[in-house]
């Protein structure tokens, strides 16, 4: 296989089942009645894999990353599948911090090819299965599922973990998933399984009330992680790691009660080398020094409400580079914008990428100093002539805005 094969294997995989985050709903099929003959196809690795299951709307990527470096520390050979990659397809399938194989990715989409004609994967139900396949072959003693969108009818449904965890409920995807917390918390809880503990890491009572019936329902004991006190620390550096530590640790004791050996210095350790132990960047993200420039992928109200209070406690002039896809309320970011700070707005270059010219009329209505810009990549260039070592730059916005810029950068990081 040549780089040149892969490339095109993965475009294939594009342009038959668009990415959802390329093409908006096409490629969201809910339902898991796609992905269950798509696993039959395949002799349902899943059921051969033990697997935990991590859902919410915020903290799913870093929950799980933060898990498979704690259980890496520990000896056990750990598959992490997250979404969606910012650089390289492979980054969304894992075995112990390595990205997926590449080989194994192209000869994966070959056998896709065959599918019989009534099986229509969306881009979503292809990695799933291919994730599920990876792991079964590299014989992975955990398998850590990330929830795609939502839950209930979220292709990872299909699993049957030995423990599940959902980080928080926040308004996001409104256009799929329900407009209020109530519609979005069941959406998040049909990950339950029967006698299948869950934990929940937030103190919204409301969504609280939901999951723990829902429990009961499935008699699956409810954990609340939000009780739990403690000291650790991780190398994430973001204010709002706090909740998904506690997440973490009440997935650890679960794993404990079932005799899995996890040691107090495992965690520890886990916990502050999450970078080194499973590759994981983009959540508040340290990316240089000289000016300090951080990007964080925060790309919903609560969020980016998270981040922005955090970046308003640094007292540095701020170079802020943002930009934004088509299905995001932008007028509810408008009252969150940092202070004290130049704002330099792109647009992403997905395809769902929102130009800010769209929604000019609200920057002028901010009363915000501003520019625009085409890419990504020209509004970092600005913001890097303009800023001082003594101020700083931010980037975020979207997934895809730190994907752009960390294509074009990350290897000239300092």
């Amino acid at each position: 296989m040549t780089n040149a094969q892969y490339q095109e294997a993965v475009e294939w995989l594009f342009v038959q089942a668009p990415n959802y985050q390329r093409d908006g709903q096409k490629a969201y099929k809910p339902g898991l009645e796609n992905i269950t003959r798509l696993c039959a196809f395949f002799n349902n690795p899943q059921d051969k894999i033990k697997c935990i299951h991590i859902g919410g709307t915020n903290g799913k990527g870093s929950t799980s990353n933060m898990l498979s470096s704690v259980l890496q520390e520990s000896g056990y050979k750990t598959g992490l599948y997250n979404s969606p990659h910012l650089i390289d397809f492979t980054e969304r399938i894992k075995v112990d911090g390595k990205n997926c194989d590449k080989e194994f990715v192209y000869h994966f989409i070959l056998k896709l090819q065959t599918l019989p004609e009534d099986i229509l994967p969306s881009f979503f139900e292809f990695t799933t299965i291919m994730a599920f396949e990876y792991f079964a072959q590299q014989k992975v003693d955990f398998a850590i599922i990330e929830v795609g969108l939502g839950g209930r009818l979220d292709s990872t449904n299909i699993i049957d973990p030995l423990v599940a965890a959902i980080t928080n409920v926040q308004l996001d995807h409104q256009n799929i998933l329900g407009n209020t917390i109530e519609e979005i918390a069941y959406e998040k809880a049909g990950i339950i399984k029967n006698d299948t503990p869950i934990i929940f890491g937030d103190d919204n009572e409301i969504v609280k009330n939901i999951i723990k019936s829902k429990a009961a329902k499935e008699n699956a004991s409810f954990i609340d992680a939000s009780l739990l006190k403690t000291e650790l620390k991780s190398d994430l550096k973001g204010n709002y790691q706090n909740k998904n530590i506690k997440v973490v640790l009440s997935l650890i004791e679960e794993l404990r009660k079932l005799n899995y050996n996890i040691s107090d210095k495992n965690i520890e350790n886990g916990l502050l080398n999450v970078h080194q132990n499973t590759g994981f960047i983009g959540r508040w993200f340290e990316f240089s020094h000289n000016p300090l420039t951080i990007c964080d992928t925060a790309h919903n109200q609560a969020g980016l409400e998270s981040v922005f209070e955090q970046l308003n406690a640094i007292e540095k002039r701020k170079h802020v580079i943002l930009g934004f896809v088509n299905d995001k309320n932008i007028d509810d970011v408008m009252g969150l914008l940092p202070k004290n700070s130049e704002f330099y707005f792109a647009k992403p270059s997905i395809n769902r990428g929102r130009h800010p010219q769209d929604y000019e009329d609200l920057l002028i209505k901010s009363k915000i100093n501003y520019k625009i810009f085409d890419s990504v990549q020209e509004a970092y260039l600005s913001a890097k002539q303009e800023c001082t070592n003594e101020e700083m730059i931010f980037i975020g916005g979207s997934n895809f805005v730190v994907g752009d810029f960390l294509e074009k950068n990350l290897e000239i990081s300092e």
